[in-house]
C-alpha cells in the first residue's frame, strides 16, 4: 500500500449552510452520547449481572461493543468537520475510516444473524439449547463474525487504496464510503465493482437468509403453541432482536431499492445517517425497553449505586 503521494479529500457533509452547522453538531452530539451510554450501560449490566451471563445476552453485550465503535469510526470525525472550515481527511485517513466502517458494519450482520440462530434453538429445540449453545460454540460463533469481517473489509480496502485519484476530491458524503471513492477515482474501477457485485454483498445476504430462515422457524414453532399466553411468552424473547433486526435490513432495502427519480446522494445521506448513527443509538433501547430481564438488571444497578 503505497502513500507516499497521499492526496486529501474534502467531505461535503450534510450540508454546507452555515445556519444548519450548529443544529447539526447538537443533534449528532446528543445522538452519538445517547449511542455510548445506552450501549456501554448494556455491556456493564452484562458483566455486573449474574441473571444475564447467558449465550443471548453474551451476543448482545458483542452487538453493543460494535454499536459504540460503529458510531465512534465515524461520528467523531464529523462532529469536527460540522464546526471547522478545514474538512480535509488524508488518503490513508479516509482508507482507515472506510475500513473501520466495514469492518464494524459487516461484523453486525454476521452477530445479528448469530443471534437470530441462537432464538432459533431456544424456541425450536429448547431441550437442547444448552448442548448446542455452549461455550465455545459461542465463542466460536463471535470470532467467527470478527474474523470474516475483518478479512472482507480489508480486502475491499486494499483495493480502495490501490486507485488513483485527481482533480478536485470532493466526498459527497459525511464520511469516506465506497461509493462516493469510487466516484472520485481516475483510475480504472472495474475490479473494484466486479469485488462489489460478487463477495461485496455475501457479508449482508449470507445473515439475511439466516436470519429470514431462523425467523420463519421460529414464527412456526409459534404457532404451533396452543395457549396465546405461551405464544406471547415465547415470542417476547425474540421481539426486541426482531425490531433491531427490521430497522438494520430495513434501512438497507431503502438503500438498494431506491425509486431511480430520487436524488440518490441526499437519499443514501439520510440513510447512512440512519444506519450509522440512530440504529446504534436506538438498540441498547430497544433491548432495555422491551426485555424483562434487562430493566430488572437496570433497578438493581440503579438501587445499589443509590444505596452506596
Amino acid at each position: 500500500m503505497n502513500f507516499s503521494n497521499n492526496p486529501e479529500f474534502v467531505i461535503l457533509g450534510l450540508s454546507d449552510l452555515p445556519g444548519q452547522q450548529t443544529i447539526l453538531f447538537v443533534v449528532f452530539l446528543f445522538m452519538y452520547l445517547f449511542n455510548v451510554l445506552g450501549n456501554f450501560t448494556i455491556i456493564l449490566l452484562i458483566q455486573t449481572d449474574f441473571h444475564l451471563q447467558t449465550p443471548m445476552y453474551f451476543f448482545l453485550g458483542n452487538l453493543s461493543f460494535v454499536d459504540m465503535c460503529y458510531s465512534s469510526t465515524i461520528v467523531p470525525k464529523m462532529l469536527v468537520n460540522i464546526l471547522s472550515k478545514n474538512k480535509t481527511i488524508t488518503l490513508l485517513d479516509c482508507i482507515s475510516q472506510l475500513y473501520f466502517f466495514l469492518f464494524f458494519a459487516c461484523t453486525e450482520c454476521f452477530l445479528l444473524a448469530v443471534m437470530a440462530y441462537d432464538r432459533f434453538v431456544a424456541v425450536c429445540t429448547p431441550l437442547h439449547y444448552t448442548t448446542i449453545i455452549n461455550r465455545k460454540v459461542c465463542l466460536l460463533l463471535v470470532i467467527s463474525s470478527w474474523l470474516a469481517s475483518a478479512l472482507h473489509s480489508l480486502l475491499h480496502s486494499l483495493m480502495a487504496s490501490s486507485l488513483s485519484f485527481c482533480g478536485v476530491n470532493k466526498v459527497h458524503h459525511f464520511f469516506c464510503d465506497m461509493g462516493p471513492l469510487l466516484q472520485l477515482a481516475c483510475s480504472d474501477i472495474y475490479l473494484n465493482k466486479l469485488l462489489i457485485y460478487t463477495e461485496g454483498g455475501l457479508p449482508v445476504l449470507i445473515p439475511f437468509i439466516i436470519v429470514l430462515y431462523s425467523y420463519v422457524c421460529i414464527i412456526s414453532s409459534i404457532l404451533k403453541i396452543s395457549s396465546a399466553d405461551g405464544r406471547h411468552k415465547t415470542f417476547s424473547t425474540c421481539s426486541s432482536h426482531l425490531t433491531v433486526v427490521i430497522l438494520f435490513y430495513g434501512t438497507i432495502a431503502f438503500m438498494y431499492l431506491r425509486p431511480s427519480s430520487i436524488d440518490s446522494i441526499n437519499y443514501d445521506k439520510a440513510l447512512s445517517v440512519i444506519y450509522t448513527v440512530v440504529a446504534p443509538m436506538l438498540n441498547p433501547f430497544i433491548y432495555s425497553l422491551r426485555n424483562k430481564e434487562v430493566k430488572g438488571a437496570m433497578r438493581k444497578l440503579l438501587f445499589k449505586q443509590i444505596t452506596m
